[in-house]
């Protein structure tokens, strides 16, 4: 049986902690007996320059042949003087998101224990660590509703984004979230602005209706701006958040600063259509392309090994070879290793190959 991933390294330091995770999966195959069949191709600044568009046609294509694509990240300086809809995160990411319909998207904050120092909240909010999944509708809302524009009234200018969602969006996002919380602490926190925004109401309405199917999760709600605020206060009190494309999209990257440091952290984004062994999906870190770090072979390559991880759990259902992946991760902090961005005093500071050499040592 072989998987057929689509690795787009992108930009910055994605190709040097790509590298890594590739390695990490091939420590993986070899103890699972598993085949992979990586086909890597451009995507970001790097296709803009090789290819004059952050997505080419080439890139699409090996998407489009693959089970799972694997993503790093993309953008940085260089390109940022180009039109808006012409920068790499506009017209690579959006894009990928709309093509393939990655509706859902699965963001985990996990403060180890080991790790409460590197959190900007007070440590004794946090002792012990803490364990949070995100649930973010990805291809609705704000970004992606029409209409959309720029235009001049009365010598002025005038910008329009149009907030849109259909019952049936909210419908399958509500029960990716629920599913989800039924295989944790069965805890579900719903994210809305119910109180203001009409599709906030409908958002709460139907969250409640579809709650009714799932009498084992404890259903709660939150207005985002509440809830921004609990989530520092007390992120131990939250276990399943769901939240539409805009909120999702702020408060996992709250929970991703609070959780210590965005090169710990993974994401999925899961879409509608069904392989032999899964679902398709886009698996990245949750941090960007790092640009004043890149090319040092300094930057945290955990978070796009643990992206690998979450990979082989939803796209392949090896939930075992992600498990082994996942333990390596916590071995290794366990032992006092870290990177620059998670060092404190006493600990082995270590680069990213010596990092990943000691997960892949772990794995065996």
């Amino acid at each position: 049986m072989s998987f057929k991933i689509a690795v787009l390294a992108g930009d910055g330091i994605g190709p040097e902690v790509m590298a890594e995770a590739l390695r990490v999966l091939a420590v993986v195959a070899r103890k699972f007996s598993l085949q992979f069949d990586f086909t890597e191709r451009l995507v970001g600044g790097a296709a803009i320059d090789a290819h004059g568009h952050a997505l080419p046609e080439v890139t699409l294509d090996a998407c489009r042949a693959a089970d799972a694509i694997l993503f790093g990240s993309v953008g940085g300086p260089k390109w940022e003087s180009l039109p808006p809809n012409q920068q790499p995160e506009r017209a690579a990411l959006l894009p990928l998101r709309k093509h393939f319909s990655l509706f859902a998207n699965l963001r985990p904050a996990v403060c180890l224990a080991e790790l409460t120092h590197a959190s900007p909240v007070k440590e004794e909010l946090i002792a012990g660590g803490f364990d949070v999944l995100c649930v973010r509708e990805l291809t609705g809302g704000l970004y992606f509703g029409q209409p959309k524009g720029r235009h001049e009234d009365n010598g002025e200018i005038v910008v329009i984004d149009t907030m849109v969602y259909r019952l049936s969006e909210i419908q399958r996002i509500a029960h990716v979230a629920f599913k989800a919380a039924q295989g944790r602490k069965k805890k579900l926190t719903s994210i809305d602005k119910a109180n203001v925004l009409e599709n906030g109401v409908l958002w709460r309405q139907t969250v409640t209706e579809i709650g009714r199917e799932y009498p084992d999760v404890q259903l709660s709600h939150l207005y985002v701006d509440n809830a921004a605020m609990q989530l520092i206060k007390n992120p131990r009190g939250f276990d399943v958040l769901l939240a539409e494309n805009l909120f999702g999209d702020i408060l996992s990257d709250e929970m991703a600063m609070i959780a210590g440091s965005l090169g710990m952290l993974p994401s999925a984004s899961l879409g509608v259509r069904e392989t032999p062994y899964g679902r398709f999906g886009m698996y990245e870190p949750s941090g960007g392309t790092a640009p004043d770090i890149a090319g040092k072979g300094i930057a945290n390559p955990i978070a796009q090994i643990l992206s690998a991880a979450m990979m082989l759990r939803y796209s392949f259902s090896r939930a075992a070879a992600a498990d082994a992946i996942e333990d390596a991760v916590r071995s290794v902090i366990r032992k006092g290793l870290r990177t620059g961005d998670i060092h404190t005093a006493g600990a082995t500071r270590v680069n990213t190959r010596e990092m990943a050499d000691a997960i892949v040592e772990e794995i065996g």
